[in-house]
């Protein structure tokens, strides 16, 4: 069973990927590639912001909602 994922309400439209797998204790299977994608975007937020040390969290979950929103949009 996969774990359902939701946008949450906080203003920088995180999605709770996270808190899911927390409370479920299943692990989240992504799409080929997602992985990836995600990894790629936050390396380029990393660098746009003068590849500053100990932002690497705030990167990865601002990586995942911009790629999650771009999937969202290409299927509308």
């Amino acid at each position: 069973m996969r774990a359902k994922t939701k946008k949450t309400g906080s203003s920088k439209g995180r999605s709770s990927t996270t808190v899911a797998a927390a409370v479920s204790n299943e692990p989240i299977e992504l799409p080929d590639g997602m992985w990836e994608r995600i990894a790629k975007k936050a390396y380029e937020l990393w660098e746009q912001r003068g590849r500053q040390d100990g932002n690497d969290l705030r990167d990865w979950f601002d990586a995942e909602a911009i790629v999650m929103e771009e999937i969202h949009e290409a299927r509308e």
